[in-house]
Formats: structure tokens, sequence, C-alpha cells
């Protein structure tokens, strides 16, 4: 039950956190023309990351995902992605699965949280300019350079708060 929480949890602190930090990171990439979401991804991607850092099984990142992407429909809140929020959204969650899975991880050390925020951001990046930007090779390059390094930093931040979580003993709440 309490990892059923956690993935409701982080899923819906995704979706908050979104709209709050995509308008900021437009002043930033607007004049760059480079997507928003690019730069402002790694700061709500890094809830995914969260979430599988804190349960530490197989498929978390992928369900947290999935549940924004139900959330979004559900709500009637498409934003530009329509229908296809349920992919543009899922796969970054797959991502950061597929990562830990290769890498044979449970996405609690500082690596592993800092590729899986550089995975889940830069695969939502990528999506997202298959399907809506379509932007040449330089701007594309650019904007996934900058979807790696928000995300990485997206993922230190979410191994820090599992530092603290785990320092302060609230990982054993849940066992």
């Amino acid at each position: 039950m309490f990892e059923l929480i956690i993935i409701a949890m982080m899923a819906a602190l995704g979706i908050a956190t979104k709209p709050v930090v995509v308008p900021l990171a437009h002043i930033i990439t607007g004049p760059l023309y480079i997507p928003g979401g690019a730069v402002a991804g790694g700061f709500y991607m890094m809830w995914i990351v969260l979430g599988a850092g804190i349960v530490k099984k197989p498929g978390t990142a992928t369900l947290i995902a999935l549940v924004q992407a139900i959330m979004i429909i559900v709500t009637g809140f498409y934003g530009t992605h329509g229908i296809l929020s349920i992919a543009t959204y899922t796969l970054p969650g797959l991502a950061v699965d597929a990562l830990l899975l290769i890498i044979r991880s449970k996405g609690n050390n500082m690596i592993d949280c800092f590729l899986g925020g550089i995975a889940a951001n830069i695969s939502g990046t990528f999506l997202s300019n298959i399907v809506f930007f379509r932007l040449p090779l330089i701007p594309l390059i650019l904007s996934l350079s900058s979807a790696a390094l928000s995300g990485g930093l997206g993922g230190i931040i979410a191994y820090n708060i599992i530092k603290g979580f785990e320092k302060y003993n609230l990982m054993e709440i849940g066992e």
C-alpha cells in the first residue's frame, strides 16, 4: 500500500510541478528557440526518478509515468499533446526503467539518479520533437543537450531527497 501511495504522490507532484516550472523556463529558452520542456523537464521528471529510487522495484518509473498520463487525460488537461499524452508521458518512465534494468540497479545512488534523469528528459524531449516540433538538426542537438543537463540536475536533486529520507529513516515506514 505504501508503494502505491508513493507512486500516486510522485505522479501528482510531477503534474503539479510542470505548470509552474515550464513558464519560468520559457524565459530562458524562448529567445534560443528551444522548447521550454527541454530545460524544465529535469525538474518535473525528477519525480519519476525519485519514485523509482524510493520504491526500488522494477517498473515503478513506468507506472508513475503512466499514472501521470492517465491523470492528464482524465482531468482533460491535455495541453498541446492531446491523446498523444499517453505516449509522451509514459516514454520517460520506460526510459528510466530500461536504464535501471540495463545497469542492474535500484536507482538509489547518485550516478543512477543522474543517468535516470537524463534518460527521462532526453526521451521525453526527443519524442516531443518527433511528434510536435520537428526541429532542424542544430536546434535539436541544443535542445537535447539542454534536456540532458536539466535531467541530470533533476536526478541529482532526486538522489539528495532519497538520501534525506534514508537519513531520517523515512524509507522504513513502508517496509
